[in-house]
Order: structure tokens, then C-alpha cells, then sequence
């Protein structure tokens, strides 16, 4: 049996010793269990879930779908719309910066992983984590659902891990959580594919109040 190397690629791009610091940001969870709007298993799964169907499966999920087809054709000016779109889309000023931060961070990765086209990125204002994800899904050959699908268990994992740092929860109760909302993903991978421009957009304001609230937080571990 030959092993699929785009999957092996793919699990690389998701794991969460990828060095560009994803494990530094909460996305506003730490204002939500600093001021009791999460303080259980329950609950985390509840925002999870929330951010999960009317943010990234209306947004991430669909740009990175046409981010992907962009770079499969080598349309940088596609590219380039889709990228500053994503950032229109992030409502705060902590938000924009997460994703123009760990973009530009993916792209330093990438050029040492010998993919020169993210070189340009490196310092490019309108950066995102997804831009430079769909280059790589691209170039790795990783199919574009599979990448859709890895982008969302990336996120889904890494709050979890923020989750159980600061509710505090088990690993346990971590694991049902990725378990449970696990389950979810296929349908918002199938469904964002299917939206049309137009249909793109969601806005969850209770992240937004959050992470505007978070950067005035007196004391805090994550960065957003």
C-alpha cells in the first residue's frame, strides 16, 4: 500500500506544532470565559459551534475555496481580491491582525519549505492564514475539500486547546468536544462549496464584542 503524500502534507499543515503561533490566539474565548459568557463543556461547545456556522463556515470556509482556485490558476490578481476580502470581512482591529500575522508567518515557513511564491507575502498587509494555506494546499496537490476540511479542524483544534487552558477543561472533556463538532465539518465543507459570491458573509457579534473587549483586558495569556 503507497501512502498519500498529500495527506501526510496535509496533516502537516494542520498540526498545531506548525511554527507560526496560531496556539497564541483565543479569537475572543478568553474575554468569554473571563466574563462567564463560557464556563463549561456545554457552553464552549455552544461558541464553538456558533463561530463555526456563522463565521467560518459563511466566510473562511468559501474564500478559501476560491483562494484555492486562484492559486491553482496562478490568478494573483484573484488571489489578491480574495485575501483583502477575507480582510474586510474581520471585524476588529485584534482579528485583522491574527490573520495578517500568522499569513505572514505561514509565508516565511513556506519559502524555507522551498515554495518561493510566498516570499511576496512575508510583509504584505493584506495577508491572511488562508491565503497562504491555499498555496500550499495547492502546491502540495492536497485536494481542495480535504483542505477546506483541514483549515476548519486546524481552527476547531486549537481553540479547543485554548478551551482547555482557560474554562479550564479536561482533556477528556477536549477530546468530546473535537468529537462532537467534528462531526460538523463535512456539512460546512459541502456547503461552502456550493455558495456563490454573493452568499458570502456572515457576523457573529458576540466575537466581535469579545475581541474588541479583549484588547483592553487588563490581564490575559492569548493575544486575541
Amino acid at each position: 500500500m503507497v501512502t498519500n503524500l498529500s495527506l501526510l502534507r496535509l496533516l502537516q499543515l494542520v498540526s498545531p506544532s506548525l511554527p507560526i503561533g496560531m496556539y497564541s490566539y483565543s479569537q475572543g474565548l478568553e474575554t468569554a470565559v473571563h466574563d462567564g459568557w463560557v464556563t463549561n463543556a456545554e457552553q464552549t461547545g455552544d461558541w464553538l459551534r456558533g463561530l463555526l456556522h456563522n463565521g467560518l463556515g459563511k466566510v473562511d470556509a468559501p474564500l478559501l475555496a476560491r483562494l484555492y482556485d486562484a492559486w491553482q490558476t496562478n490568478d494573483i490578481k484573484a488571489v489578491t481580491h480574495w485575501s483583502q476580502t477575507l480582510t474586510a470581512y474581520r471585524e476588529t482591529a485584534e482579528l485583522r491582525a491574527e490573520d495578517r500575522q500568522t499569513g505572514q508567518a505561514l509565508a516565511r515557513l513556506l519559502v524555507k519549505l522551498e515554495m518561493p511564491e510566498a516570499q511576496v507575502w512575508q510583509k504584505r498587509p493584506d495577508a491572511t492564514l488562508a491565503t497562504l494555506f491555499a498555496l500550499a494546499a495547492t502546491r502540495w496537490q492536497i485536494d481542495k475539500a480535504d483542505a477546506i476540511a483541514g483549515y476548519l479542524w486546524g481552527w476547531l483544534e486549537n481553540q479547543v486547546l485554548g478551551a482547555i487552558k482557560l474554562v479550564p477543561l479536561g482533556q477528556v472533556a477536549g477530546q468530546q468536544l473535537l468529537q462532537s463538532l467534528a462531526g460538523e465539518l463535512p456539512g460546512l465543507v459541502e456547503s461552502a462549496s456550493q455558495l456563490k459570491d454573493d452568499e458570502i458573509g456572515g457576523s457573529c457579534f458576540g466575537l466581535a464584542l469579545a475581541s474588541s473587549r479583549h484588547e483592553m483586558q487588563y490581564s490575559r495569556l492569548f493575544r486575541s
